[in-house]
């Protein structure tokens, strides 16, 4: 799961040649082109809008294919190639208006399908590689262990293979781990523990902490934090049954802080990493919390349960003040978190809430940048108080039904320490269904961006990091 071929690759050695073309390069194409395969072209009315995909014949039968890019400059464009073109022979991608790496990357995306169970009717086109095109193999394999992870069933992927799956890629890249459990869980970590109570399978945290070979002591400390509710029934508050058909995703946001950990780690990044996966499963018994129950936190601050069902926030809650304490650079959540995310913004726009305004505009630009999109929603103040109980600290609800991914990531920032920059995704972390490059099943949303955003560290020197959010 953790080491995913990529069986839609393969060293350069092709005979078939796939030319990517857009409307305004066509005649070019054309007067490239042998004439009879021209000719053949324009008797099929190729245009080169997006998608488009003919077919060119030679001597021996297939010789190449056309097809189109339209004004798609997405790496999805390239994303059902993989199981449109015949298998077998390799296909080569010829020169054109387009970005190699993104071509590699949507094509690979494009191949993934969770065959654990159930192979593929027949196997993915393959691609020859001219190039190394590393990077975008990296992102591509990170990805597929997203996607893995996410797909998994629940009764194959608990806490304890959570945790597995996190000390495996720490062991990969010699990060020292971190697997808390037990007694220690419930001392060091007490929200996580009264969410997992309830379940067989005990909560876990596991994580671990790295540094790259051309960083120091002194070198910025990304903080990442994952929700990993292998399962999440709803609790007392139980969830209909249609409610819970896709609640193995419930640890997506772990998955997707996995993702880009091994991402930071295997480009060896100048960074130190800080990594936290809480691991639970919400379920129901007699030892389950219930409604209005009041539970401790790692912060110290008591919280009254209005609703079991709004639990991956108090996991995260004591990973977070975890990771405060470490003074990061940059504190960083991921969490399939609130449905009302998903009402506001529908199931492709991961929301982002940011402390401080300069980070949000620097994942923006590199979302737009790799199109890997994030929409911002606000830390508005005035709903802060919705969260005040009777007799804790804060409620894990709001007192209104309104703005519940706002209010959830209000709850959050309870746990931050002011002046830490912060950065709290709500992901849906699912397709429902197939597209180009995104095949219906689990998905790594805002991974790229994040990744591309990191990548780039000059973002971590200068500025006042104590900027408030404007």
């Amino acid at each position: 799961m953790l080491d995913p071929v990529l069986p839609c690759v393969r060293a350069h050695a092709a005979t078939r040649r796939l030319h990517p073309v857009r409307p305004d390069g066509l005649a070019s194409l054309l007067a490239e082109l042998p004439p009879d395969q021209a000719a053949f072209l324009r008797e099929a009315a190729f245009t080169g809008r997006s998608g488009e995909l003919v077919l060119l014949p030679g001597p021996q039968g297939l010789s190449g294919a056309a097809f189109g890019l339209g004004t798609d400059r997405s790496p999805h464009v390239f994303g059902d190639l993989p199981f449109r073109l015949p298998p077998g022979e390799a296909w080569e991608l010829t020169r054109g208006d387009y970005d190699p790496d993104g071509a590699v990357l949507g094509w690979c995306l494009g191949a993934y399908r969770y065959g654990t169970f159930k192979a593929p009717k027949r196997p993915p086109a393959q691609l020859a590689l001219t190039a190394p095109h590393a990077a975008a193999l990296a992102e591509a394999a990170a990805i597929w262990m997203v996607r893995d992870l996410i797909n998994t069933p629940a009764n194959l992927l608990g806490p304890a293979e959570l945790a597995d799956a996190t000390l495996a890629l720490a062991a990969r890249y010699g990060a020292r781990s971190v697997r808390i459990a037990g007694a220690q869980l419930a001392a060091d970590y007490p929200a996580v523990a009264a969410v997992g109570a309830g379940a067989e399978r005990g909560p876990v945290v596991a994580g671990f902490d790295w540094q790259g070979s051309g960083a120091d002591a002194s070198s910025p400390l990304v903080a990442l934090c994952g929700k990993g509710i292998c399962f999440d029934s709803g609790g007392y508050d139980i969830k209909p049954a249609d409610g819970m058909l896709r609640m193995k995703k419930d640890m997506g946001g772990a998955a997707t802080v996995l993702g880009i950990a091994r991402i930071i780690m295997q480009t060896d990044l100048p960074l130190r990493l800080m990594v936290r996966i809480g691991c639970a499963e919400n379920s129901i018994s007699g030892s389950a919390m219930r409604p209005l129950d009041v539970i401790r936190t790692r912060r110290g601050l008591s919280v009254e349960i209005g609703n079991t069902d709004a639990e991956g926030r108090l996991v995260l809650a004591d990973l977070l003040a975890e990771a405060c304490d470490a003074s990061p650079a940059l504190l960083i959540d991921c969490a399939t978190l609130t449905g009302a995310a998903r009402a506001a913004l529908g199931p492709d726009l991961p929301a982002m809430f940011a402390s401080h305004t300069d980070w949000a505009a620097r994942v923006e630009a590199a979302a737009t940048a790799v199109h890997d999109p994030v929409w911002r929603l606000p830390l508005w103040d005035g709903y802060d108080p919705w969260l005040d109980s009777t007799v804790a600290d804060l409620n894990n609800i709001a007192s209104r039904p309104f703005a519940g991914a706002i209010v959830a990531a209000l709850f959050l920032r309870r746990f931050i320490t002011p002046g830490t920059p912060w950065l709290h995704f709500d992901l849906y972390a699912w397709n429902d269904s197939t597209r180009p490059g995104r095949p219906e099943g689990g998905e790594a949303m805002a991974l790229r961006a994040l990744c591309s955003m990191l990548k780039n560290t000059h973002v971590f020197m200068g500025g006042d990091r104590n900027r408030p959010v404007t």
